[in-house]
């Protein structure tokens, strides 16, 4: 039985992946649909710069709450040119988008090559520190994604246009600075994947479960087995999602 201590990290953990999952599960679904794969590693990586440029400017760390609206300038930036991209050369989305990442990881490792403490920024970025989320820190995200989803819920065909760029930046901003961007790529893409051959009106349903479950699973072995949490889950998510393809195929009736 988890000791009172640990379940004070656990919890407010486990709702930082609740409240990514939220959103996650409406936006992965549109970035498979739209053959978009790669789009938010690439936004995420370029947030992740964002994050970068305030922690090579110590001045900027003065300003009020620079390290959401710095990423998010970033993020809001390459969703741009990526809109921009989706409207003049569609039949090579994709490929550019993957490039756009390339670009992106390599600047941010020519930025902090000379950085003593850069090896462990990326490894934040990239892998997060989703145990050492605190309460305080999901009361900004919890409110976003709550505006975010009531647009959706009321006005479903903005996720169609060009207004989704937007709303995906916004969304992988804030979900980078809670779990890291491995964490982003999967909580977007394994859920969807689980329910994409799914035509059951409860799908949607389906892919949060998956995603809870992975979350739980994967906190749980990080803390019984001192994993690193980021990995574990990411791992958890695949067999979550991998077990409620194979359920879907010889079960589950759509």
């Amino acid at each position: 039985m988890m000791d009172l201590d640990l379940l004070t990290i656990l919890l407010p953990a486990f709702a930082a992946g609740v409240l990514v999952l939220s959103t996650h599960v409406v936006l992965g679904k549109q970035v498979l649909k739209r053959g978009i794969i790669f789009i938010d590693l690439a936004i995420a990586q370029i947030a992740a710069m964002g994050a970068i440029v305030v922690h090579m400017a110590p001045e900027l760390a003065e300003i009020a709450f620079v390290n959401i609206w710095m990423p998010a300038l970033f993020a809001l930036a390459g969703a741009g040119i990526i809109a921009w991209l989706a409207n003049h050369v569609a039949e090579e989305l994709e490929a550019m988008i993957g490039c756009f990442y390339v670009l992106s990881a390599v600047a941010a490792m020519l930025l902090l090559s000379n950085d003593p403490h850069g090896s462990e920024l990326l490894k934040q970025l990239m892998s997060g520190q989703i145990l050492w989320v605190s309460w305080q820190q999901l009361l900004f995200p919890a409110i976003a994604y709550s505006a975010i989803l009531a647009l959706i819920f009321y006005r479903p065909r903005i996720l169609n246009g060009g207004y989704f760029y937007l709303l995906f930046a916004l969304v992988i901003t804030l979900s980078v600075e809670l779990v890291g961007v491995y964490l982003v790529f999967s909580t977007l893409i394994l859920p969807a994947l689980a329910i994409n051959k799914l035509t059951s009106k409860h799908s949607l349903m389906y892919a949060y479960g998956v995603g809870l479950f992975g979350y739980l699973f994967g906190l749980y072995l990080s803390a019984s087995f001192d994993l690193p949490s980021g990995a574990a889950i990411v791992a958890t998510l695949a067999l979550s999602a991998a077990l409620f393809r194979l359920l879907n195929k010889y079960f589950i009736k759509a």
